[in-house]
Parts: structure tokens; C-alpha cells; sequence
């Protein structure tokens, strides 16, 4: 079976990751309590006057402070991270963790000028969305919402709805779509990866 549709049968078949598994003892109080800290951080930085490299440094670390960076990975490499040896991994990871402290560090970097605001919480399956209400100089309201999880015994965010699209299936897609590209060759869907976002 090629590369190509070996993926494809494991995808149909369900192979892939599961979302965190049952809270242990995250609450709404806490879930909110972790996403007001997050968006009081990016409102920071979206005030602060930084040029767009300093930002991005900037979301990076706001990004390693509350979000499952593995599992949002894990979930980004999809049935391809069987085959990837714990090395490929793990540079997957970090490689990724820039990636996405990049992509959506340009995003939130639209919202200079604006703010970011919790609306609410509740509790869905196992885990909290915490929606909020993003307000941009100029343009209509909408909805960012996160979703928390203490799944690694820590409270933290494993994805992001902005505007209804959701980060995890949109990573996952792209990440398949970089393989794609090279074959199924992970190495180098790492190199292209860093210098992406």
C-alpha cells in the first residue's frame, strides 16, 4: 500500500487521536480563571507597540505558558506520528510550537487596536469552552473561543475556534498537506515547517 492511501485508510478508519480524556478536577471557575490570564497576556502584547518579530516572541511564550503544545501537535501529526521515531517527535514539536507562535501570533497582531473579552464558560463532554468576544478597530465582533482541559494535571488550552474554524482540524490539514508534498518524508516536512507561519 503506497504512502498515500495507507494515510487515507487510517484516517477512515479512525486512526486518530482522541480528544484529552476525562477532567480530573478542573471546574468552570478555573477554566475561566486560566483563559482571562491568557488573554489578559495577549491584550498586553497587543498593546504594547512591539514591532511584529518582538510580538511573535512574545506569543511564543504565551503560547508554551497555557496551551498542550504535544497533544495540539500529536493531534496536528495525525496517524503519521506512528511511523515517527520519538527524536522525529520531538523536533516535530518544537519545530510546530514555533509554527503556530508565528501563525496565530500574526492573527492576534491584527487585534492592535482592539480587545479581547470573556463572555462565559461551559462544560462540554470533558473538557471547558471559554468563549470569548474579540473586538477589532472598524470591524464586527466575534467569537474566540478556547477549549481547556487539565488533561497533563495543569490547566490548559488544546484549541481554539476563531471564527468557527477550528485550529486543531485546520492544523491537521495542513500539516497532511505538507507531507503530502514531500512524500510522506517527515524530516523534511520539519525543515519546511520552520521556515512556515
Amino acid at each position: 500500500m503506497s504512502y498515500f492511501s495507507r494515510r487515507i485508510f487510517l484516517a477512515a478508519t479512525g486512526a486518530s487521536l482522541a480528544l484529552p480524556g476525562q477532567a480530573l478536577a478542573l471546574n468552570n471557575a478555573q477554566a475561566e480563571t486560566l483563559v482571562n490570564a491568557l488573554v489578559s497576556e495577549i491584550n498586553r502584547v497587543i498593546d504594547s507597540g512591539k514591532s511584529e518579530r518582538a510580538m511573535i516572541g512574545d506569543f511564543e511564550v504565551i503560547f508554551r505558558k497555557y496551551a498542550d503544545l504535544p497533544y495540539i501537535a500529536a493531534y496536528a501529526m495525525g496517524v503519521d506520528g506512528r511511523r515517527a521515531s520519538s527524536a522525529q517527535k520531538k523536533s516535530f514539536t518544537e519545530a510546530f510550537t514555533g509554527y503556530v507562535s508565528r501563525k496565530y501570533g500574526k492573527r492576534f497582531r491584527e487585534f492592535i487596536g482592539g480587545r479581547l473579552e470573556v463572555q462565559g464558560v461551559q462544560k462540554v463532554k470533558s473538557f471547558y469552552q471559554v468563549r470569548t468576544i474579540a473586538h477589532l478597530r472598524g470591524e464586527a465582533p466575534f467569537e474566540l473561543d478556547f477549549h481547556v482541559s487539565d488533561r497533563t494535571g495543569k490547566d490548559l488550552f488544546f484549541n481554539m475556534y476563531i471564527e468557527g474554524i477550528n485550529m486543531l482540524l485546520t492544523e491537521r490539514e495542513e500539516i497532511g498537506a505538507m507531507l503530502d508534498r514531500r512524500k510522506g518524508d517527515i524530516d523534511q516536512m520539519i525543515t519546511d515547517l520552520k521556515k512556515t507561519g
